[in-house]
Parts: C-alpha cells; structure tokens; sequence
C-alpha cells in the first residue's frame, strides 16, 4: 500500500498546483518561506520521534482499537487538506460539504434509516455528546441509562450536559440485563437508554430488539452507540463466519445512531458520525451566526452540529475510501469485516480447546477476551497471571505481541467459570482487537506466541 501512496502523491500535488492556477497569480509572502535545510532536519528529527510508537499497522498488534488508515483515506484527506476546507458553512466547504451530505445520507440507508438528519463528528465522543444533548431537549429533566459495560463517554457527556445518568446492570454475556432495565423504568424516570452495539471491552451487543419492546411499554428514547461496531451491519446475517442478526436488523427502529468511520471505516482519527432518525430534531440546533450562513440558501453543516470548525478533509477522505471499498456485504468494506471476524471466530475455537488459555466471552464482533490458564482459580491469581502475560508478550525482543489488559466484574467469569474463587470485585484479563483483516492469517502465530508466555 505504501507503494502506491507514493506513486499517487504527485498526482495529488498536480492536482492542487491546477487547482491554483485557476486565480491571479501571486506572491507567497516571505515571511511564510523555510529553509529547505531546516525542513529536511526538522522532517528527520520529527521522523525520529515518532518511530517512538507501537506497531499499530503490523497483524501482532492487536491491543487497543489503532491501525493507520487506508491508503485511499490519506490521499483522500491530503487532497482536501492542501485546501483546507471548513465543514461548518457552506462557503467554508462547498464541495466537501456537499460530500459530507452524500455520506450522511449513504451511511443512514445502510442501518434502515428512510429519513434522517446527521452529519460527521470529530470524534465518537462528540458525536454520543450531540445524540444526547438532542435527547435532554426531547426528553427534558428525565434520566439517560446505560449499561455498565458501556463507554464511560455516556457518563462523562451526561455530567456536560447536565443530565442524571443511571447505569443498568450487565448480564453473564457481558450485554445490558433488559429485565433489570424494565425493572428499572417502573421506578425511575428514564427519558432515554443508550444500546450499545459493540462494547469496546468485549464486543458485547446489547438486547435492541427486547430494548425496543420496553420503549413501547415505558415511552424513552433509544439511542444506539454503534461507533466500535456499526460497520458490522454489513455483514449481520445468521451465516456461521457473520454477526448475529437480531440487534442490526433492529437498528433502524433506534432514535440516533453513532458510528465511528475512524474505527471500522479504515479513516485516520478525527472522523465519528451522529445520525437522527426524526429530521425534526434539527429544531433543537437553532442558533444565530452574524456571518456565518449568508452564501447559500441550502442547509449548512454548522446549522445542524454543535460543532463549528471541522476538517471538510475528514469528509474527502471518507468519500474516496467508499468508492473504491462500498458499504457491501460481499465486498468492499464487508469482506474487510469478514475478515475480521473469521479471525477472531478461528482464535477463540484454539482459546476453548487450549489447555493454557481460557475465553471470557464468545466473541459477538472481532474482540477477543481471554485469560492464562495455570491453574489458578481466584480472580486476584488470575489478574496476576494475566499482568505478567502482558508484560513478557509485549517485551519479547524477536516475536513482541501487543495485547491489552481489561478489567472486568468477576461475576462476568464466575457465570462462565463456578469453581472460581471471587476474591476480588474485579478481575484482569487480556483482550485483543483484531481490527485488521491480516489478523485472519496471523492467528495461528498469534496464539502460540501467548500460550508460550504462560508459566
């Protein structure tokens, strides 16, 4: 991919170079020139620095949600960015926000949206923060309820907002207890629950559809956090090597929806979506800018976001990667997600046979959670072990894997696991994103280089 990177910068740098030409010629003011010298040794110095990080590209990184982006995507964003379009007012951005548009509407059809309102984000976080501060207006003075296995971002944006938060109760499969939320809402005033399709633990869908049927009996809003696991509709169906169905199926009948492109949308950071099934909703956006919106009669961006400044680049590089990877099932975009997913399906069947390791869950997505078998039968042993596993897997001089350490209720293994000793409210085990498609030809390498680091 690097190889092709390269050969299509120059194309990119021609096209801004025309893009230019089409205006008076001018002047670059002096005081904008660098020495070339100086450039190369601060490119070198900065080169350097940064070879100060993990793999995040290579299959034996597999620990937190990082992998650079599709090569389309860099193109994508370097092509806008030397223009530096603005996706707030349409002036700002003209045809990335134009393009942002197209996105938002092809992103809505693809979880079951007829109409929508939506538009990209900066980030997940502020995209859960946009659906839930449109849930306070419809919903005023009431309560939001989460699962406790979800994204601690629901909590943290309630307390900006102003809104009391109340955490619902997980159950053994790690997805939130929908009879502890019915239980919940006859004596609580929920104004919205947040479904969360894919914990970023353990990759747990929560119960939509029985979810959905509790919206009826108790009048919330549903709000679906789909940004780790959205991209999974495209391969929702009841096939063996795909995601269970039922919760993705459902997904069109929820009030918002979250999804992040920047995780499974093979996009660099700064790129999450939020989308309303109720167009009307952009009544509760209203706001006035003195300079702002005056170029063009048609909607712009920052009239329906929180936000004001916004890369245009964010929405390009979106763009060219779903032309060349569509929302498919098959292809594109959903043969990537196959592959994700068959890779994590083939290393928890060597987890269930191994005499060295032990499942937490059974993988829902592509997260795989897991913990060293010695023996050892107590949650506090078994954080032990697990510390010490990811200590010597990742400081491995000539085969490092990278995992990730997660912290889980013990009664989440006690479920799965009696005979365990709960010594501890919470217990450490190891957890691996296997987000990158390569991922489905390491795992056999994967798997041993753990099991050898169990003592």
């Amino acid at each position: 991919m690097l190889d092709q990177l390269a050969a299509m910068l120059p194309d990119v740098i021609d096209a801004q170079r025309r893009f230019r030409a089409r205006w008076l010629p001018f002047h670059e003011d002096d005081s904008l020139q660098v020495d070339d010298r100086l450039l190369r040794e601060g490119l070198q110095e900065l080169e350097a620095r940064l070879q100060d990080n993990y793999p995040f590209f290579h299959p034996m990184y597999a620990g937190q949600m990082l992998k650079p982006p599709h090569h389309a995507a860099v193109l994508g964003y370097l092509a806008a960015m030397l223009i530096n379009p603005n996706n707030h007012a349409l002036d700002g951005g003209p045809a990335t926000g134009q393009i942002e548009k197209e996105l938002t509407t092809d992103l809505a059809r693809m979880f079951g949206y007829k109409e929508h309102l939506g538009h990209l984000t900066s980030s997940g976080t502020i995209a859960n923060l946009e659906a839930l501060y449109i849930a306070r207006h419809e919903q005023p003075g009431r309560a939001v309820a989460f699962s406790s296995q979800a994204h601690y971002t629901h909590s943290r944006m309630c307390e900006v907002l102003g809104i009391r938060a109340v955490e619902v109760p997980a159950d053994a499969g790690g997805r939130m207890d929908p009879d502890a939320l019915n239980t919940l809402c006859l004596s609580e005033d929920i104004g919205t629950v947040v479904a969360t399709l894919g914990t970023t633990g353990v990759g747990a869908l929560d119960p939509l559809p029985r979810m959905l049927e509790l919206r009826e009996r108790h009048g919330f809003r549903i709000h679906v956090d789909a940004a780790y696991g959205g991209f999974f509709t495209l391969i929702a169906d009841d096939a063996q090597d795909c995601v269970d169905s039922a919760a993705f199926e459902a997904i069109g009948e929820a009030d918002s929806i979250v999804v992040d492109p920047h995780k499974h949308g093979l996009q660099p950071y700064g790129c999450g979506c939020v989308l309303f099934r109720d167009p009307a909703v952009g009544r509760h956006y209203v706001h006035d800018s003195p300079y702002t919106y005056f170029t063009s009669d048609d909607l712009h961006l920052g009239e329906i976001s929180l936000e004001c400044s916004r890369a245009g680049a964010s929405a390009a590089a979106l763009w060219l990667t779903l032309r060349l990877l569509p929302l498919a099932s098959d292809t594109g975009l959903g043969a990537v997600l196959r592959r994700c997913r068959s890779a994590a399906l083939e290393w928890s069947e060597r987890i269930r046979t191994s005499d060295r390791l032990s499942l937490v869950l059974e993988p829902e997505l592509d997260i795989v959670a897991f913990f060293p078998d010695t023996g050892e039968r107590s949650a506090s042993g078994i954080s032990a072990h697990a510390a010490d596993v990811f200590e010597r897997t990742m400081n491995d001089e000539e085969n490092p894997l990278y995992l990730s350490k997660l912290r889980v209720p013990t009664s989440l293994l006690t479920a799965r696991y009696p005979d365990l000793r709960a010594d501890a409210e919470w217990t450490t085990v190891l957890r691996s994103a296997l987000m990158k498609p390569e991922h489905a030809s390491w795992v056999e390498r994967i798997h041993t280089t753990v099991e050898q680091h169990v003592m």
